[in-house]
């Protein structure tokens, strides 16, 4: 293929030429470029689609489950303790006795220092008080029973083999029979290009 391409550029080359030796004048000689196609035959061909091999077929086991009252947990004695039973009530207590008391006034744009009568204020306060103090009681828990769901085995895993065999196909593919090429063809055109 190179080798022709290298030949067909020659002969362009020389073309090139001898059209410029005879720019202005007469053609001496003329030459066409022929192009020959590609040549392909299809050809059949036997090839492995899959090379075979094991497959494993594995079956789970199967578990069923039978029922039971089982007891979960004995008779027994426990201790609690019960928390204080408390309410809040509510006083009112002297929070300040009052009296006289000196501040700071601004009279009349005056800044002076007055001596107040200032009353007792009260104020209304919680106090939380017990009722019924902290105590610690017996409790007895009675044995607890519970249905158990029990598992068993009804059938064991199985496991099989089998074998796959190789598998083909025919398959086509078009192959070189000749490469495509170019030659070149001395023509005749009247009054153009003589023999």
């Amino acid at each position: 293929m190179i080798r022709k391409s290298s030949a067909s550029l020659a002969a362009v080359a020389m073309l090139a030429t001898v059209s410029q030796t005879a720019a202005g004048g007469r053609a001496l000689e003329c030459y066409e470029p022929i192009h020959r196609p590609a040549l392909y035959h299809t050809v059949y061909e036997d090839v492995m689609v899959s090379p075979g091999g094991q497959v494993v077929d594995y079956d789970a086991p199967i578990y069923g489950t039978y029922q039971s009252v089982d007891q979960i947990a004995p008779r027994r004695v426990t201790y609690e303790t019960v928390p204080a039973v408390t309410r809040t009530v509510y006083h009112t207590v002297k929070v300040d006795d009052g009296g006289y008391a000196w501040e700071w006034r601004l009279i009349h744009g005056r800044k002076v220092l007055s001596k107040v009568w200032r009353k007792a204020r009260y104020a209304r306060v919680a106090e939380t008080v017990v009722v019924e103090p902290e105590r610690v009681r017996r409790v007895v828990l009675p044995a607890e029973f519970e249905g158990v769901a029990h598992e068993v085995l009804v059938r064991p895993e199985q496991i099989r083999i089998r074998e796959i065999p190789p598998s083909y196909a025919t398959v086509a593919r078009r192959v070189v029979v000749r490469e495509d090429s170019t030659s070149w063809r001395r023509v005749h055109i009247q009054r153009h290009c003589p023999y």
